[in-house]
């Protein structure tokens, strides 16, 4: 049987569920919406991709490396909303019942998580749930990210071909591209003046931006002048930029891929925590998740 893992990229899919759904709570008061649209996401997932194994991974709310690093990183963000906020604790819940393993680990994000449990299972076949693309950067023969497209229930998946189809540059060029371009998302600054498509011209004519700095430190780079200049003005930004890009992939976690495997969840317990949500359609649809 081929061996499937399945990672979730829980704040980013929790975010883009919230924003991409009209507000919903239950009787109580809750807020639900971000958790449904969480469930609505991963339940297609399961559907189309069949896997043996499930692991979710957060954020948590304390500075990361990256702050210590740049202290401007993800400043521009707004505060996160309370509604998702008091979410995060419920997707926990609900994850739990279905024995999904959850990790977070302070002074990182899910992202150097997922990083470094794809570096822990080599010769898995691993599908990255995320509701953004900062994880593209993992993909390679087989390794995937699943993400939403313009709304929850359409998914787009990005593979090698897709990547470079979208960004002009190979998987293991994206920190390279994003040295460039920078992530606004991220408060990460790039160099001022670089698109998106100069960026991927100048990966593709170098291959990573330390050979680029190397041919601007011997004044041989054939590029345009005005660019070069932006280029030796905005080295520290870059080679900054660079560093706040790579996911860390040797985070000290507690991992075993047995305890991740999917599908022996006690039904009645997952009916009951989502009668409480008030999730009565997805109770119909917990059948077809077993694996």
């Amino acid at each position: 049987m081929e061996k499937r893992l399945l990672i979730i990229d829980s704040n980013a899919l929790l975010h883009r569920a919230f924003h991409a759904l009209p507000p919903l709570a239950n009787k109580s008061g809750q807020e639900t919406g971000a958790v449904y649209g969480y469930l609505l996401t991963l339940f297609k997932a399961i559907n189309d991709l069949k896997p043996n194994y499930i692991v979710a991974c957060f954020d948590t709310k304390m500075p990361t490396f990256r702050h210590e690093m740049f202290k401007d990183y993800k400043a521009q963000r707004p505060v996160t909303p309370a509604g998702i906020v008091s979410q995060i604790p419920i997707a926990k819940e609900v994850l739990e019942t279905f024995k999904i393993p959850v990790f977070a680990k302070e002074g990182v994000e899910a992202d150097d998580l997922i990083a470094t449990i794809c570096a822990k299972t080599p010769d898995m076949e691993i599908y990255i749930i995320s509701g953004d693309l900062d994880n593209t950067q993992l993909v390679n023969k087989n390794i995937k990210v699943y993400t939403l497209g313009k709304g929850i229930k359409d998914t787009v998946i990005y593979d090698i071909n897709k990547v470079r189809e979208r960004f002009g540059v190979e998987p293991n060029q994206m920190v390279d591209f994003k040295a460039l371009t920078g992530d606004s998302s991220d408060n990460i600054p790039g160099v001022e003046g670089i698109g998106k498509k100069t960026a991927a011209e100048i990966i593709q004519k170098y291959g990573n931006i330390k050979n680029l700095y190397e041919e601007l430190s011997t004044d041989t780079a054939v590029l345009k002048p005005k660019v070069k200049e932006m280029l030796k003005k905005n080295k520290e930004s870059a080679l900054m930029s660079r560093d706040l890009a790579q996911m860390k992939n040797d985070v000290d976690i507690d991992f075993k891929i047995e305890d991740c495997r999917f599908g022996d969840f006690d039904q009645n317990k997952v009916e009951e925590i989502f009668r409480k949500l008030e999730f009565i359609s997805l109770i119909a649809r917990l059948q077809s998740l077993r694996i």
